[in-house]
């Protein structure tokens, strides 16, 4: 497995969503978990943080916020293993909305194909 280092802060990274700008404690403090859990999440391929140059994990906020989804699952009695693959297969779905309407969209007004 390879880990990638964290990019060079810039004025534009605190608005970043993507930014790994929280450590493990910080984040477990800020979800509500334990150090142990986002590490859980991450074993269950939910999260991939970012290492510092130091090899320690960091977090962004919307890393932060799958976890916290995790957190609630877990909290209403979902296995962990059960609570990681929902939110994995609810992204795929909304991916897939995604597409879909945007090849909607970029159809909208065409004839379609005659065959011939």
């Amino acid at each position: 497995m390879t880990t990638a280092t964290i990019r060079p802060h810039t004025p534009d990274s605190l608005d970043d969503d993507d930014y790994p700008a929280y450590t493990m404690g910080r984040a477990a403090e800020m979800t509500g978990t334990t150090p142990g859990f986002l590490r859980s999440l991450g074993e269950h391929g939910l999260i991939t943080p970012l290492r510092s140059e130091g090899g320690h994990r960091r977090y962004s906020r919307y890393q932060l916020r799958i976890a916290m989804r995790a957190r609630d699952l877990v909290d209403q009695g979902t296995a962990i293993d059960a609570a990681c693959r929902i939110i994995i297969l609810e992204d795929q779905l909304e991916e897939a909305l995604r597409i879909n309407e945007q090849l909607r969209s970029s159809q909208h007004g065409q004839e379609p194909a005659a065959d011939t």
